[in-house]
């Protein structure tokens, strides 16, 4: 098990996520995202669109940063138990 932030993840809060799999890690933040966004937490708002934005013009760098983000939860020691 290892654990990332909503910031180390592209998001906008330092609630923390746990999981076994980056995918795992990947689908806790997008849901924690789509429940900010139901609240209309301005913050998280505009991580996402800033996200889709960036998948949309840029998919190289999305892609990159998509890299990036794996390879830090790769490194991330697991968490004591």
């Amino acid at each position: 098990m290892k654990t990332m932030t909503c910031n180390q993840l592209g998001g906008a809060c330092d609630t923390q996520f746990h999981a076994e799999t980056f995918e795992e890690m990947a689908e806790l933040s997008k849901t924690h995202a789509m429940e900010m966004a139901k609240k209309n937490d301005a913050a998280h708002i505009k991580k996402m669109e800033e996200m889709k934005n960036l998948m949309m013009t840029t998919p190289e760098k999305a892609q990159e940063w998509f890299a990036n983000t794996k390879k830090m939860f790769d490194e991330l020691p697991e968490d004591a138990s």
